[in-house]
């Protein structure tokens, strides 16, 4: 072991700070894959990696954030959206770098093991296991509301309130959304493999529910309606693009299937940046069709914008039932692929011994981490089911952002520290497209609420705490050090 492995110390503190700086080296971290009943079964490939992304990028966003969009933009919403795309793209870059250089499960916390140290490690492990849980339980409520959101659009009847919305909003129980959280964890304990052959199937529906509504819109296209194209200026697009920006989250679960792609140094690529490419050209169609048929007040002052702009646009009131469906279809593959993310990043950190190992066991015949999503589906579903959500969603935005953030830096890092490192894809003209990521999503977290960073910050110290009295010590870096970079 090299001196700039240990520090150059053997006590003290600048000890401590190598021990808590440690690297894990790439082979080994590659190899961790390979140990009996911790490997990860290879099922997926390009086409089905992308269509996770989709799945995860395409939710209530585009069916619910446009609205905001047009009212802050106006018809320059289509700008706010090429613009919000921007901001992602530098970050899905770095993505993809170390997606292919690194195909372990784990996503941005096994790559910040790679490259900035255990305890950095941890800090994004466990920013990204509050991320995604919340973002689960948020989306499961989410689905709940639209659940009778299309039953009232096509049936004309509603589920109780007592059984379909949480104590803190006048009901009893959510069951809708504890439904979709027991239907997504049997999904995923049974196979990746199963679970990506589900979500395409709902990528397909979704995607074709859009494709419906861009062809009647632009059949029943307006061009007046783009007269005053930009009523706010330059302001009111970049701010519309901050807001729109959050429609675009999710390729980042992409890369949480690292470990189990056929070909990740091809695939990974591929499905990052095919994902975000395909989002973004779907977001950019819908949005100048809805504008097409619709002014701007009509889809901001709508909860289901979308259908808003086909009853009054294009007199087709029908629709709303479509979009409807539509939009659940979208969020339960959200919740799909977010779920997915979450277990194989919390089965990353149980394997590396962060936390405990046991949880981190392979099911001999499903090839995936059974105990561990069943025990994350029980906590996630009762969260949907009981507890108040609101403002702790934000959350999930900084915790985004903070991981790009970390991916990015990560990048740098490694092309220093490891030059001669095989990378199958490579970010063109590194540092400045990773430092531009870097930027992107600073700009955007000093946007959020003070509340927020507060909760955030809590919650890192809650998971410092955990570190210290039991993270730290069982650590395959303390365990194995031959795991050490």
């Amino acid at each position: 072991m090299s001196t700039a492995s240990t520090g150059g110390s053997t006590n003290g503190t600048g000890d401590v700070r190598s021990r808590i700086f440690a690297v894990r080296d790439v082979a080994d971290l590659v190899a961790s894959t390979e140990h009996e009943g911790e490997g990860l079964k290879k099922s997926v490939g390009a086409g089905q990696l992308t269509a996770f992304g989709v799945g995860a990028i395409i939710g209530t966003g585009i069916f619910v954030v446009i609205g905001e969009g047009a009212l802050t933009a106006g018809p320059a919403v289509v700008i706010s959206f090429v613009l919000a795309a921007v901001a992602c793209v530098f970050s899905a870059l770095s993505y993809a770098e170390l997606a292919s250089s690194i195909p372990v499960s784990g996503s941005a916390y096994t790559y910040s093991y790679a490259t900035l140290g255990e305890l950095v490690a941890w800090i994004i492990g466990w920013d990204l296991i509050l991320e995604y849980g919340v973002s689960v339980a948020a989306v499961a409520v989410g689905w709940g509301g639209n659940v009778n959101e299309f039953l009232q659009s096509a049936f004309g009847w509603q589920l109780p309130d007592a059984i379909s919305m949480s104590p803190s909003d006048g009901g009893v129980f959510n069951l809708p959304a504890v439904f979709i959280v027991a239907v997504i964890t049997f999904l995923l304990v049974r196979g990746t493999r199963e679970s990506a052959r589900a979500n395409l199937i709902m990528v397909g529906i979704k995607l074709l529910i859009l494709v419906f509504f861009i062809v009647i819109a632009f059949l029943n296209f307006n061009p007046s309606h783009f007269d005053d194209f930009s009523p706010k200026g330059v302001d009111g697009i970049t701010t519309a693009a901050s807001v729109i920006f959050f429609a675009f989250i999710g390729f980042d679960a992409v890369s949480t299937g690292s470990e189990e792609a056929n070909n990740p140094k091809r695939d990974l690529p591929l499905a990052i940046i095919g994902s975000l490419v395909i989002c973004t050209i779907f977001y950019v169609l819908v949005a100048a069709g809805a504008i097409g048929i619709a002014s701007p007040q009509t889809l901001g002052g709508s909860d289901a914008p979308l259908a808003a702009a086909l009853r009054d646009g294009a007199g087709i009131s029908w629709a709303a039932g479509i979009l409807a469906f539509g939009a659940l279809v979208a969020i339960t593959s959200v919740v799909l692929v977010i779920m997915y993310g979450q277990t194989r990043i919390f089965f990353a950190m149980c394997r590396d011994g962060l936390l405990p190992r046991g949880l981190a066991t392979v099911h001999p015949r499903y090839g995936t981490p059974a105990r561990l999503t069943i025990g994350m589906g029980v906590l996630i579903a009762i969260l949907a089911a009981l507890v108040p959500l609101g403002e702790i969603v934000k959350l999930v935005n900084i915790g985004t952002l903070f991981a790009f953030i970390l991916v990015n830096i990560g990048v740098i890092v490694l092309r220093r520290t490891r030059p001669d490192m095989p990378r199958p894809y490579r970010v063109p003209l590194s540092p400045v497209f990773p430092g531009l990521g870097i930027l992107f999503a600073l700009y955007l977290m000093k946007d959020l609420p003070f509340d927020t960073w507060v909760r955030f910050v809590v919650w890192l110290v809650v998971g410092l705490a955990i570190y210290v009295f039991y993270g730290y010590s069982h650590s395959r870096l303390r365990t194995e050090p031959s795991a050490r970079g």
